[in-house]
Order: structure tokens, then C-alpha cells, then sequence
């Protein structure tokens, strides 16, 4: 080139280039190096269009490599009620094939994770006798125990293998995986010292215990080796020291003895709680003291997973030589167009995940998942919802909207970009609602995402207009005579202890001592008024009254925790946390009282009933905090239609509820209320979903 040429533009996002280049795997290459590893979505076999859909959306937000969740390749391997994958015999490929296809059209790779279950299955559906290396009762608490595998077990496991990855080979799939992770394969059951005992060539010595796992990946090779590459998923830690498996010790043995012979290493930890921890105890990308091993010893591709949003944090992985693929299974969720929104440099749209794990509980009660920030998931073949196109209204009219949380907030982004115009008055004097309120608890800062990302957006638009500080009445309304109001008012939480436990307000209760979780999210441990224990009465079952008991006990509180449960924050177990928190009440000092009520209060003390026994006992009670249930915040709600004879001459057409307004839940449901109105707002009724579960008979 000459001096007096000028050199071309540099791009605007070079750094990331690294990201997309292409990876070969065996006999196959990635287009790029975003891969979406193996996650459950709660649909699987019994949702085949929707399962495909949502995979193929993935695969057209840029995912290189799109995995599907685990596949049962046998009856012997029965997760009923669980959504997984399956693949038994040859009825099962057409549905797979629907996978394949999708991911195909946008010219990505399809990974299939084929598993066998082991003793982490109960057959329940199939009721024949589960397998394991040894005998044992399974996991869970089904009381059915495992028979030991004789020889004939192992050679037919092993051809089952092959004749599942043979039929994966036929759905189109271009990656087949050997599974052995999470303490819920065979595979993985067979070299873990704790479930194998046996005392033949497949148990006892290191070698023995591998031997299994080295003849599954010879087997899936040989059969399907020329066209299809060959996956391992090994998780390398499980965080209990010297009883199991640690990246130090026989998981890097096992990849040293295995090093060349998959195309593809795919690490991660044990079990799944430990694989994919919440933002509330983790932080971005916190496999990697566990993982950043394996390049080390294999010349083979490696792809990690750490909750990854960071395109920089990428980057630095890939020049470090710590990984060759970039995976994930929640950011993928949270934004199926992450990859596609590096390359075009649009990072500031990503919907960063935000650690929640209210995806992973759709998988844990076997229902199609939820996401808190992106609230088309598993809803893109069932009501046709694209993450990030909305068709224009035909006729846009403009839209007010009362009140700034996840729901609101939600609402007016996808109505601007249906191209109506959208007044967005919040009464505070901030944004987010419950979401800021929330965020600024203990371990909950991610959640601040939810209105980051959506105030970011709203500030970019022209057709939206912001107010702070701007609360309104009916009156105010009727003057606006806005065609359309959306009422987002969110929710209070009861001071009077109704909730599950009781369905009427208690007429003992103090008020003078009675806080609420809004009096702590407002004011903090200041809210305590007295000096004795401060009681949290948890009613709610999940996050809120653990998060209110760390946060008494840091600022030195003494905490006792009361719930009517037989653990603290039961529904947590749905989002893998249960232990974890309960072990960090523990860690702070915090008595735990399970099985029971209250069933009185007086000056000092505070009175419990068992929940079986009704037997009492006295506790001393300087303030009680009930975390219970909430109440609708729709007394605006209640003053419009008290006037709605005068909503037409104000030109008020219609006068809606979102969000915790209506119902309150979750904040996963919050913004997907306020989605699905600016989806259907032109609807008198929505339109129905389509059903699988009828279409297909």
C-alpha cells in the first residue's frame, strides 16, 4: 500500500474479533466460538415444536454450537415427570430431527447430549428396575433402590450408547456427547469411587473405574466418528474436598489419561446446585480456578461455562489459552442474541442473565421455562414471541403507563418498539420499582439488571417520555385522556400475617413491633425499634426471608428465623440454593426454628405452635418481621372504574393491570405481564396459545 492510500477503517469492535473465529471439532467446524452448552428448558420430549423453536432462535442470535438439554437413550433411563430429551428407538428421531433442523437453517452446529441416568433415575414411568455400578437406592426420595450391573448390564448399556448416538446421527445432530457430570450419569456413577464398588475390571483401581468411560467414547467414535464429533462433558470438581472428585486429582488423571480421545472436552462442576450457582453466591465466571487446567493437557477444543455476559471477559479467556469455546446455558437464555449483538457492537442491548435461576425451576417442577429478563423464552413456538422483533402496531395509539417497576418499565419498551408513543410515570423518585428495592439487598445486586437494561433502552427511543416523581389519580387521568392506561402500581407486603399459614389476619399481633420486608428494603436494620431478637416469621418459602435474615445479622442483629416449612426458603431447592443459604443463616448465628407458626405475641416475647403438635413455645421477641404474602397496589385501580361512565368523553379506551398490580409473583412474572400487554395490547382477548399437547394427537 502506498503512503498516500488510506488504510482501511479498523473495526469498531477488532478486540472481539477473536470470538468469531472458527473452531474445528473433529470432522466438523463451528462457525464461531459461542456455544450454547447442553441446559434443560422443561420441554423436551413432550414439547418437540417448542423445544426446536426455542434452540433455533439461539441458533439465529449467533450460537455457534446449540446443544440440546440431556437425552435418555434407554427406558432403563426414565426421569418422568422431568421434560428431558429421548431418544429410546427410532420413534423418537423425527422430534429430535425438528432440533437439527432449526439450528441448521441459520448454519450453526447441533450438539446432542445423550445420558443414561444411573441411579439418578427411578423409572417411574417405565417401572423397570433402575442400574447402577453398584447396588443403591437411587437419589431423590423415591424408595427404589438401584440393582448392581452384571457384565451383560455393561455390554448392553454400552450398545445402547451406540444405537442412540447411531439415531442422533440420523436426526442430523453434528456433535454426540458422552455425558458424565453432575453426579447423575452412569458414566459419571462408574468413576466415582463413593457409587462404584465394585471389585471386577470395572471398579476398585483408577483404571478399572475409567475403563467404562474409555469404551463409551471408543464405541460413539467408531460408530459415528467419520461425520459427527464426539463430545466428553466431564465435570472436574464437586466442592467436597477429598470425598469426590477434585480438578486436582482424578479429574485431571482422567483427562491426562483421556486427553486425545474426544473431539471436543466440555468441563464444568459437580453437582448441578454447584454448576450453575446463583448470582447471590457467585460471581462471573467462577469455574475457572477448577477448569483453567484442561488446556493444559489436551490439544483438543475446550469449552467452560461461568455464567459469562462480559464479550472483554471473553476475550481474555480465549487469548489466555484457557478456553477455545465460550459456553453458556443461562446467558444464552437471558439473550439469545448475545453473540450476534457483540458482533454488530451493539453490547449495551445485551439482557445480561441475572443469576436468578428462575430458568433452572422450570426445569425443577417440569414446566417449559421462564426467564426474569427475557420473557419470550419458551414462548417463541407457543405464542410466536421473537426476543427481540415485535410486529408494529397497525394502528398505534398512545399509551400511559403508571408506574416504573419491571412490569411498567417492560411494557413501555416493547410498546415503543411497536411504534406508539408511551407516557412511563413512576411516583418515586427512581426507576425499577421492587427490582431497585431488591437489588439493594445482600448478594442481590445482578437483579439491578432488570432495570438497567430497560432504562437504557427507553433512554435511546424518541417515542417514549420518562417521568420521575410524578404520582396520579384518577382526576389526573381523565384530564390526560390517554386512549390506553396501564396500571403497574406493584404491591405491598402485608402487615397483618395473613398467608399461607393463615388465612386471616392475626388479632394478636403488635403493630408497633411489626415490620414488613418493604419497612427493611426502605430503611434497612434501622427499621429495628427494639433491642431484643428480631424474629423473621418466613410464610413466602423462598429468597426474601433469608435475604432479610442476612441482612439483620450483618448489621449484628440477633436473628431468629421462624417458618412453618421444615427448611429455610423450601422453594429454593427449585433454584439449586437451598443449601447454600440455609448453611449462610447457620454461618451468621442465626437460629433457625422450623415447623411452626405464630400463634402469639406479647411484650417481650413471641408465641410458636408446631405445626403438627400445635405444642407451644416462648421465644423472646423484640420486633417481628412477617414475610407472608402482598397486596395488590390497585386502589388506583379501584377509583377509575369508580368513574369509568366518564371514560369514553375523556377518550379512555381501556384501563389495564400489570405486573404485582394484578397478581403479585415473581418479578420473572411481573415483566412478562407487562410483555404479553404490549404484545396483545390491540387485542379485546389475547389470542390463545398454540397447544402441543393437542395438535399432534
Amino acid at each position: 500500500m502506498s503512503a498516500d492510500q488510506p488504510s482501511p477503517a479498523a473495526s469498531p469492535n477488532a478486540q472481539y474479533d477473536v470470538l468469531f473465529d472458527p473452531v474445528k471439532i473433529g470432522p466438523v467446524t463451528t462457525p464461531n466460538r459461542f456455544y450454547q452448552v447442553p441446559h434443560c428448558t422443561g420441554m423436551g420430549h413432550r414439547y418437540p415444536q417448542s423445544e426446536a423453536h426455542l434452540r433455533g432462535v439461539k441458533a439465529e442470535g449467533g450460537w455457534g454450537v446449540v446443544s440440546t438439554q440431556e437425552v435418555e437413550i434407554h427406558p432403563t433411563s426414565d426421569l418422568t415427570p422431568a421434560n428431558e430429551g429421548r431418544l429410546w428407538d427410532a420413534q423418537d428421531v423425527p422430534a429430535l430431527r425438528l432440533v437439527t433442523e432449526a439450528v441448521h437453517a441459520h448454519g450453526c452446529l447441533a450438539a446432542i447430549q445423550l445420558a443414561h441416568n444411573g441411579l439418578h433415575s427411578a423409572n417411574r414411568y417405565t417401572r423397570v428396575a433402575p442400574l447402577a455400578p453398584t447396588g443403591a437406592i437411587v437419589d431423590g426420595d423415591d424408595p427404589v433402590q438401584a440393582r448392581m450391573m452384571d457384565k451383560a448390564d455393561i455390554a448392553a448399556f454400552r450398545a445402547w450408547h451406540v444405537a442412540a448416538a447411531k439415531r442422533a446421527k440420523d436426526a442430523g445432530f453434528d456433535i454426540i456427547y458422552a455425558y458424565a457430570g453432575h453426579d447423575m450419569t452412569l458414566l459419571h456413577h462408574f468413576l466415582l469411587a463413593r457409587h462404584n464398588q465394585r471389585t471386577d475390571e470395572y471398579g476398585g483401581s483408577f483404571q478399572n473405574r475409567l475403563r467404562l468411560f474409555r469404551e463409551v467414547i471408543e464405541d460413539t467414535k467408531e460408530a459415528v466418528g467419520d461425520t459427527c464429533a464426539v463430545a466428553v462433558r466431564l465435570a472436574v470438581d464437586e466442592l467436597m474436598g477429598p470425598n469426590g472428585m477434585q480438578h486436582d486429582g482424578e479429574a485431571r488423571d482422567i483427562i491426562e489419561a483421556l486427553a486425545e480421545e474426544p473431539d471436543l472436552w466440555d468441563v464444568n462442576l459437580s453437582n448441578w446446585s454447584n454448576d450453575s450457582q446463583t448470582s447471590r453466591f457467585s460471581e462471573e465466571g467462577f469455574q475457572e480456578k477448577y477448569t483453567s487446567f484442561v488446556k493444559s493437557v489436551t490439544t483438543k477444543p475446550v469449552v467452560g461455562v461461568g455464567r459469562y455476559t462480559s464479550p472483554d471477559t471473553m476475550v481474555r479467556l480465549i487469548k489466555k489459552g484457557q478456553l477455545d469455546l465460550i459456553g453458556a446455558a443461562r446467558p444464552s437464555i437471558a439473550d439469545p442474541f448475545l453473540p450476534n449483538k457483540i458482533k454488530s457492537g451493539e453490547i449495551e442491548t445485551i439482557r445480561e442473565c441475572i443469576g436468578c435461576n428462575i430458568c433452572v425451576m422450570g426445569d425443577n417442577t417440569s414446566n417449559p421455562m421462564r426467564c426474569t429478563q427475557n420473557p419470550t423464552v419458551a414462548e417463541e413456538w407457543r405464542r410466536g414471541w421473537h426476543p427481540e422483533i415485535i410486529p408494529k402496531l397497525p394502528d398505534p395509539e398512545p399509551v400511559l403507563i403508571v408506574g416504573g417497576g419491571p412490569a411498567g418499565m417492560e411494557a413501555a419498551r416493547a410498546l415503543s418498539q411497536r411504534g406508539t408513543d408511551v407516557m412511563l410515570a413512576e411516583a418515586g423518585k427512581t426507576w425499577g420499582g421492587r427490582v431497585t428495592a431488591e437489588a439493594a439487598l445482600p448478594g442481590l445486586a445482578a437483579w439491578g439488571r432488570v432495570r438497567d437494561t430497560r432504562l437504557w433502552q427507553l433512554q435511546q427511543v424518541p417515542n417514549v417520555e420518562l417521568y420521575l416523581e410524578s404520582p396520579l389519580t384518577a382526576k389526573d387521568l381523565l384530564e390526560y385522556g390517554t386512549a390506553h392506561i396501564a396500571l403497574s402500581t406493584g404491591s405491598t407486603w402485608r402487615r397483618d400475617g395473613t398467608g399461607r399459614a393463615n388465612r386471616l389476619p392475626l388479632p394478636f399481633l403488635d403493630a408497633g413491633r411489626v415490620l414488613t420486608p418493604d419497612d427493611l428494603m426502605t430503611q434497612g436494620a434501622s427499621a429495628v425499634t427494639s433491642d431484643g431478637p428480631v424474629i423473621i416469621f418466613d410464610d413466602d418459602l423462598f429468597y426474601m426471608g433469608s435475604v432479610l435474615a442476612e441482612l439483620l445479622a450483618n448489621a449484628g442483629k440477633e436473628v431468629v428465623f421462624v417458618t412453618p416449612a421444615p427448611i429455610v426458603a423450601p422453594w429454593s431447592e427449585r433454584t439449586l440454593e437451598q443449601e447454600r443459604i440455609q448453611r449462610r443463616l447457620i454461618e451468621r448465628n442465626v437460629r433457625i426454628i422450623p415447623l411452626s407458626n405464630i400463634k402469639g405475641m406479647s411484650q417481650e416475647t413471641a408465641t410458636l405452635g408446631c405445626v403438627y403438635s400445635d405444642k407451644e413455645l416462648q421465644v423472646a421477641c423484640g420486633n417481628l418481621v412477617l414475610v407472608t404474602s402482598r397486596t395488590p397496589n390497585d386502589q388506583l385501580w379501584h377509583d377509575l372504574n369508580a368513574v369509568q361512565d366518564q371514560w369514553a368523553d375523556a377518550g379512555i379506551k381501556t384501563v389495564t393491570r400489570i405486573g404485582d398490580c394484578l397478581a403479585p409473583s415473581l418479578i420473572a412474572m411481573a415483566v412478562y405481564s407487562g410483555h404479553d400487554y404490549a404484545r396483545t395490547i390491540e387485542f379485546d382477548v389475547s389470542p390463545g396459545p398454540l397447544r402441543e399437547d393437542i395438535i399432534f394427537r
